[in-house]
This record gives structure tokens, C-alpha cells and sequence, in this order.
């Protein structure tokens, strides 16, 4: 497995990421968009490339504006827009690259999985797995102050920049994977419910019987790791 650091820039903030090669002619491509107040170090995405490496494909995980090595104030420029326009350009940095093909699959993790949805609307992707992504944002503002998730930064955060419904953006969704915990306080699980309801087929939902919301389950994490890159394999193999 090669890695290979990336800088590119959305809206003229530079981002960093690093692409997991796996050292063949043109691989299909993975990109990943992590949770809120996560990184591109997220363990769920650095198993996941290992994964897909495994099968032929590359994995580009990448540091959205203020967080990780990405330039940004996290408070000023965290939004679903600003992270939708951050994945839209990592999209379009991989797409222009001589060593990999133009096959795209996205996962997104929490709001990543929220930013993978809109994304999706404006390329032609060719396979698509979230993990806890809500639909909207009613619920989880609610509870955020009671979860774990919540840090120094999130106490302070402007709630009116991370507010979206984004149900009308479902029915356009086809070749995904959803995975939730039924027992996850933050993002009910009815949202899984929902984007399986709304999206087009082919489609799998895989509920986690007592999953939370950081997948803190080891035989959650193998499970989901192994499931995801199964269904990035087999979505690459057909037309």
C-alpha cells in the first residue's frame, strides 16, 4: 500500500489529505468525509483504506477546512455547504489524477455521511456508504449537549450554521450502504430508516443491535469495516 500526501483547495482554503494507493494500474476510488469534530485520522477510515486496498481500490481521506491539517477556523467555517464544497472539490482533485480511474465512491461518517448525501447530487457516483448520517439536524441538537461528542470546541459553536434537512436529496441516491446503531443517542436511528425508504435500489441497511454513535464495539467496527469494503468491491465490478 502506497500513501501519498495531497494539498488542494476549496474555495481558496487549503486542504491536506493522503491517498491509500494499492499499487496497481488505475484503481476506483473511495473518498471519505469525516464526522463534525473528527479528522481524516478517524480509525473508521484508516481501516477502511487498508480494506479497500485489499481489494484494488484507492482510499482518499482528507482533513475538511478546520480541522486536522486543513487551514480554517473551525468555529468561522464549519457549515453542511462549506463541507459539501470541500468534498466536491476533493472529488474533482482526485478526478484530475493519472493514477487512478474515474469510478468514485463516497463515505461519510456522522455529517459526513449528511455532506456525502448532498455531494452525491452533482457527480455521477458509483457507490455511496454512511455511517449515523442524520437527515436533519432537529434531533441532534437536542441531545448534543448530553453526548460524548460534544468538546470545548462544540460548546461554542454557532447552531445556526449546522442546521439542514436534507430528505429531498434521497430519492436522487442509488448503490448505497447504510449502517446505524439502534442504540445511538445522537443520530436516532430512524434516519437510517429513512434514507433506505427514500433512496432507489440497489440499496442494504445494516442496523447494529446496541451500536452507538462512535461505533465503540469492536465486533461493530470488523463487521462495518468488512461490509463497506465488500460493497465498494462489488459496486466497482458492475456496469
Amino acid at each position: 500500500m502506497n500513501q501519498k500526501n495531497i494539498m488542494f483547495t476549496s474555495n481558496g482554503v487549503s486542504l491536506t489529505g493522503i491517498l491509500h494507493h494499492p499499487g496497481i494500474p488505475l484503481p476506483p476510488v473511495v473518498i471519505g468525509s469525516h464526522g463534525l469534530l473528527s479528522s481524516s485520522n478517524s480509525p473508521k477510515q484508516i481501516a477502511l483504506a487498508k480494506a479497500c486496498n485489499t481489494y484494488g481500490i484507492a482510499f482518499f481521506r482528507f482533513d475538511h477546512r478546520g480541522c486536522g491539517k486543513s487551514e480554517g477556523d473551525f468555529k468561522e467555517v464549519t457549515s453542511l455547504a462549506a463541507r459539501c464544497n470541500d468534498l466536491i472539490s476533493a472529488i474533482k482533485t482526485i478526478q484530475l489524477r493519472k493514477d487512478t480511474n474515474d469510478r468514485i465512491g463516497l463515505f461519510g461518517s456522522s455529517m459526513g455521511g449528511a455532506v456525502c448525501i448532498s455531494a452525491a447530487a452533482y457527480f455521477d457516483i458509483d457507490s455511496l456508504v454512511t455511517f449515523a448520517a442524520p437527515v436533519r439536524t432537529a434531533s441532534i441538537t437536542e441531545s448534543r449537549s448530553n453526548s460524548d461528542d460534544a468538546d470545548s470546541r462544540d460548546s461554542t459553536f454557532d447552531k445556526k450554521k449546522l442546521q439542514w434537512d436534507i430528505s429531498g436529496s434521497l430519492k436522487n441516491l442509488h448503490h448505497i450502504l447504510i449502517v446505524h446503531g439502534d442504540s445511538d443517542p445522537l443520530v436516532p436511528v430512524s434516519n437510517a430508516y429513512e434514507i433506505y425508504e427514500k433512496s432507489g435500489h440497489p440499496k442494504k441497511l445494516i442496523v447494529q443491535k446496541n451500536g452507538d454513535h462512535p461505533m465503540s464495539d469492536k465486533r461493530h467496527q470488523e463487521d462495518f469495516v468488512l461490509n463497506a469494503a465488500l460493497w465498494f468491491k462489488n459496486c466497482f465490478s458492475g456496469p
